[in-house]
């Protein structure tokens, strides 16, 4: 029998320490090469410390200023954010340079979400040349790029990370309603969905690219931006509205996310010891013992695999991996969750074990959460890790929007914005579809039900 869940314990000051630390002192010359991704490293260091109810004690007025000075000194006048001060020209910069010092995506995501939780009103965001910049970023089939280069040549990956955040951007500016926002024309919502769509593999999760493997990072940043724009699947009995949605079999889709919970933990259990004398209900934790939604399905999981499912023996800990056959990783407990929160289905996958797998296994003494067993921690890891404690409910932890990364309180905040209703207030009057008011909470408010 496996240790209770009161013996997995929190260690809420050791985290706190933690990312105080990582705010106010160098980061160990690791983070050297990771330099260039300064702003999604100052979105998890100020988020972590909100989500801990720590902001306020951390910073005083005029170091929360400064940083908001600081995100602000990264803005870009022809829209978006740059990622980091090293490629700021300064008063040098013109327009032969600035191709060097380009806009970027993933840093604009972070520096507006930054700004949100430090408590600015983001009025000095130049949020309309954001948004037009922006469908620059739309590649034809429909998907999104990282950065934008000479003769509008859009470079970066073509996969949901960018999709997700791209759509995060424009939620938080204008909200999902669709349509032009004033004299700003809007995304080319249908196309996204398509390229989702595409991705979308025969075994529910989805992947980087059309018939490539699903994977559970790209699956969540897939579901987040179709909740980002409203396209998410419409709760069972509701009638088809006429738009092109994602998560074209919902079943197949939980069923994947809920089969990502393993008990393989280290890189020793992936051993493969199938059928040997070691094989057994009470030892086996190795790469074939995955926790299967099917197994010993109870009267409730005739018509819906939302009741907790019976495994043939008591699992102390349960990770989550992010592709078939792989050992748990801490990141991937989030990549997981998140999705099923956004779809309303938490209740399919094992919160307490996977607690326990957090705290006892991945959890560091000096605070902070490792990628894997026994690993240091590191900010990444860190950082989804306490998202996914949050996402449980943990005692003294803020309720989390996983979706965006930061507490309710600060999503709160956005949406009392008095520019931002006014924004969304300008997309309803140009006459569009309404469909969208319900954000990123639709599904999970409609509490979706598997067939």
């Amino acid at each position: 029998m496996g240790p209770s869940q009161s013996e997995s314990e929190f260690n809420y000051a050791r985290q706190i320490k933690y990312w105080r630390r990582n705010l106010k002192t160098y980061l160990p010359h690791y983070y050297t090469c990771n330099d260039a991704n300064r702003m999604t490293l100052a979105l998890f260091t100020i988020s972590a410390l909100d989500i801990l109810g720590d902001l306020d004690g951390a910073l005083s007025a005029d170091e929360r200023q400064g940083y908001i000075d600081w995100v602000y000194s990264c803005q870009l006048p022809e829209g978006g954010f740059r990622p980091w001060p090293g490629s700021n020209f300064g008063k040098k910069r013109n327009d032969e340079n600035k191709n060097w010092d380009p806009a970027h995506v993933p840093g604009t995501f972070f520096a507006l979400l930054t700004l949100v939780v430090l408590g600015d009103d983001l009025e000095k965001v130049n949020r309309k040349e954001i948004l037009l910049w922006l469908i620059k970023m739309q590649r034809p089939e429909g998907g999104f790029g990282e950065t934008l280069g000479v003769d509008g040549f859009i470079h970066g990956g073509n996969d949901s990370r960018f999709g997700y955040m791209a759509t995060g951007i424009r939620w938080i500016l204008r909200g999902d309603l669709e349509g032009p926002c004033g004299d700003v024309p809007d995304i080319r919502v249908d196309d996204f969905v398509t390229c989702v769509r595409g991705a979308e593999s025969y075994d529910g999760g989805i992947s980087e690219a059309p018939y490539h493997e699903a994977h559970a990072g790209f699956t969540s940043c897939a579901i987040a931006a179709l909740s980002f724009v409203n396209r998410l699947p419409l709760p069972p009995g509701q009638a088809p509205d006429g738009r092109r949605r994602g998560v074209t079999n919902l079943n197949n889709t939980l069923h994947w996310l809920a089969s990502r919970q393993t008990a393989t933990l280290e890189e020793d259990d992936s051993i493969d010891t199938f059928d040997d004398e070691t094989d057994t209900a009470n030892t086996c934790h190795d790469a074939h013992s995955f926790v299967k939604a099917s197994t010993n399905p109870t009267i409730s999981m005739k018509t819906t695999i939302g009741s907790q499912a019976k495994v043939p023996y008591d699992l102390a800990w349960v990770g989550m991996n992010g592709r078939c056959n792989k050992i748990a990783d801490t990141c991937y407990a989030y990549w997981v969750s998140t999705p099923l929160q956004i779809l309303g289905r938490m209740d399919i996958i094992s919160p307490k074990p996977i607690r326990r797998y957090l705290l006892d296994k991945t959890q560091h003494a000096h605070g902070g959460f490792g990628k894997v067993v026994d690993d240091p921690p590191d900010m990444y890891h860190s950082f989804l890790g306490m998202i996914v404690l949050a996402m449980f409910g943990e005692p003294g932890l803020q309720n989390v929007d996983a979706a965006l990364c930061i507490t309710d309180r600060a999503k709160r905040h956005l949406e009392s914005l008095p520019w931002r209703q006014e924004a969304l207030a300008s997309v309803k009057r140009s006459g569009v579809n309404g469909a969208g008011e319900k954000g990123i909470s639709q599904v999970a408010a409609d509490r979706m039900q598997i067939d």
